[in-house]
């Protein structure tokens, strides 16, 4: 069956297949040696890569049907010649092919394109231009407005008439422009700048001239601001807004003469109105432009105000407070929709910044008040507000603790301000123990330190040490315990929430040298106080002494219980007790006389003799377990 089914096969046809397959495989070879030659020479001309060429392909196409023996030459038919190869020539098959290179050609990097210079980028010039003249025509009107009216220029009808038609006509320009190709740089220049000028307009004609009552002023004021940003979110443009905030704010005060209370007010509708526009949209420079004239002119108005307490006062006070309650409220409306939003942060310190600078300008019962406010205000932000981010949470507690350090200053004379600030310390770190917050302990050790400071110009060293400037006050009694209190919650707090690792031992001694002088202080100024200046500043003393003893018997102690801190106690007991012992010699020896000197060294005496045979004892009973 088999041998009759070849018997059927044309050799010739056979031999004519393979040969044009051989041809065919030979061809695809010098192809792809072109291919590469001229790869080669496109990445060395322009340095970019050229495709591959389909080389495996050819190879797997031809290389099954490449015979394995020469094909027939005499069978009476003619040459087939090769693809590419000259007629009546044979195909050259003894010259071997070009190697076809492995794996991808991997083509030079091409270089970075050069940097394009900033002005000739796409639209920055165009932009500038228009901001230019943006602020060159904003003048312009003002001095029809202003310098007209100096000049005896026209009647103040015309003037304001022709600002009014002016702006209007700008913006009319600037819709127009707007909707051709290529119009919207124009357009929202020319818009921005009309809205701009009738507002300055409107401003002119209510505080220049006087033809309209001050709030129909504002009113009509707001709506064109408010209409101005309208118009801009519908556009989407921002520069737009900033643009028109920003001509009012610079050219506002030329029309208003200065930093006047209309001047505020009118910055406060334009801060209103840009408000909406940053709602749902990340406008953060809109945001800048909205905030800073505001709080920049009642910056201006504190600082140059004399407490006088006139009507004048009460209307600044108004206005410092609705600044803080607007800036907080909107910039916290924003962080309820961006927790991001670092600007709007920004921006509540900003609006805290007044009530908290107006100290000097009123009353002391109408500062603290508004202190007590703006901290109690403060406190309700971050305890009720749960969404509130980091950086907000921060920089509401740092601005409530000012307005609390504020009011306590305030509010106290100089011999009890101390008392106060410790009183707000320890509460800031009993919540902090509490609640394990950071934050509050933070601020507490802030108070405790500020507080310190105070206790120390009122309590200096040399007011223990003679007894001519030696002081029994109620204040230094209180302040001292409250000093000790402090110092040991700090450290306590310190170590409840495993703040530090490296330098906790370090503030754990600050913290035991601050209570002691702290005790010391209180004992001296409470023996002042009962036995005068002489027997109470002896007896003072010696029951300081006999407090140190008691101290390092205590810390001796506890390094005898506590396994962890064995060894920062026992440092500290051998410390002090060497400390008691030295002022005992040094100085009580020298300042005490009488039953005072000996009470001192009978109670230091004792007290170390206890706190050996304890040592004694605990260690004899440690010995005795361990061999049994």
């Amino acid at each position: 069956m088999t041998s009759s089914q070849n018997a059927g096969l044309d050799p010739q046809l056979v031999a004519r297949l393979s040969s044009r397959f051989d041809s065919l495989g030979d061809h695809m070879r010098q192809v792809a040696v072109d291919l590469q030659t001229l790869q080669s020479q496109l990445g060395a001309a322009r340095q970019f890569p050229v495709p591959q060429a389909p080389v495996p392909l050819a190879q797997s196409y031809a290389a099954p049907f490449v015979p394995q023996q020469p094909p027939p030459q005499n069978y009476g038919q003619p040459i087939h010649r090769t693809m590419g190869q000259p007629a009546g020539r044979p195909a050259d098959r003894t010259q071997p092919a070009a190697p076809t290179p492995r794996g991808p050609v991997v083509a030079p990097r091409p270089p970075a394109p050069p940097r394009e210079p900033w002005w000739q980028r796409d639209g920055v010039i165009s932009r500038l231009l228009a901001v230019a003249g943006a602020g060159v025509t904003l003048v312009g009107v003002v001095m029809l407005l202003v310098l007209a009216a100096q000049a005896g220029w026209f009647g103040p009808p015309l003037r304001v008439a022709a600002g009014a038609v002016f702006s209007l006509a700008l913006i009319a320009a600037g819709v127009r422009v707007f909707g051709r190709s290529g119009g919207r740089v124009g357009g929202i220049a020319l818009a921005a700048t009309g809205i701009a000028g009738l507002y300055l307009d409107v401003l002119a004609t209510s505080v220049l001239y006087g033809w309209l009552d001050p709030v129909i002023g504002l009113l009509v004021a707001f709506g064109i601001a408010a209409a101005g940003t309208a118009l801009a979110v519908q556009w989407t443009s921002q520069p737009m807004a900033v643009l028109i905030l920003a001509g009012v704010a610079v050219c506002g005060p030329v029309l208003t003469d200065g930093l006047t209370l209309t001047l505020i007010a009118f910055f406060t509708a334009t801060y209103l109105a840009g408000f909406p526009a940053q709602l749902g949209r990340n406008w953060q420079l809109l945001q800048i432009v909205r905030t800073l004239p505001l709080v920049g002119t009642v910056l201006a108005a504190v600082a140059s105000a004399d407490v006088s307490g006139t009507t004048g006062d009460y209307w600044l006070l108004s206005a410092i407070v609705s600044v803080a309650v607007l800036g907080i409220g909107t910039s916290l409306e924003l962080l309820r929709r961006n927790t991001s939003d670092v600007v709007a942060t920004v921006m509540i310190a900003l609006a805290s910044l007044p009530v908290l600078l107006c100290v000097d300008v009123f009353d002391r019962a109408v500062v603290v008040a508004v202190q007590l406010v703006l901290a109690a205000g403060a406190l309700a932000i971050v305890v009720l507000v749960g969404w509130l981010p980091g950086h907000a949470r921060v920089t509401v507690a740092v601005i409530g603790a000012l307005a609390t350090l504020q009011a306590a200053v305030e509010s106290t004379t100089v011999e009890i301000r101390p008392v106060v600030v410790f009183a707000v310390a320890l509460a800031l770190l009993a919540v902090a123990h509490s609640t394990r917050s950071t934050l509050a302990y933070s601020i507490g050790s802030g108070f405790g330190v500020i507080a310190a400071l105070m206790f120390v110009s009122i309590c200096p060293p040399r007011t223990l040490l003679d007894s001519n400037h030696a002081v029994g006050s109620a204040g230094i009694i209180v302040g001292g315990i409250l000093l000790a209190a402090t110092a040991f919650a700090f450290a306590y707090v310190l170590a409840a929430l495993k703040l530090l690792d490296d330098g906790r031992q370090t503030l754990a001694v600050v913290s035991g040298v601050l209570a002691l002088y702290g005790l010391t202080a209180s004992t001296v100024s409470l023996g002042i106080g009962i036995g005068g200046e002489t027997t109470g500043f002896t007896a003072g003393h010696t029951a300081a002494t006999i407090e140190w003893m008691i101290a390092a018997f205590a810390l001796l102690a506890f390094g005898l219980r506590s396994v962890t801190h064995a060894h920062v106690a026992l440092l500290a007991g051998l410390s002090l007790t060497a400390a008691a012992i030295a002022k005992l010699f040094l100085f009580d020896l020298v300042a005490l006389d009488g039953l005072f000197r000996v009470i001192a060294f009978i109670a230091v005496g004792l007290l170390l003799l206890i706190a050996g045979t304890r040592y004694a004892k605990v260690f004899a009973d440690r010995e005795s377990a361990a061999t049994s």
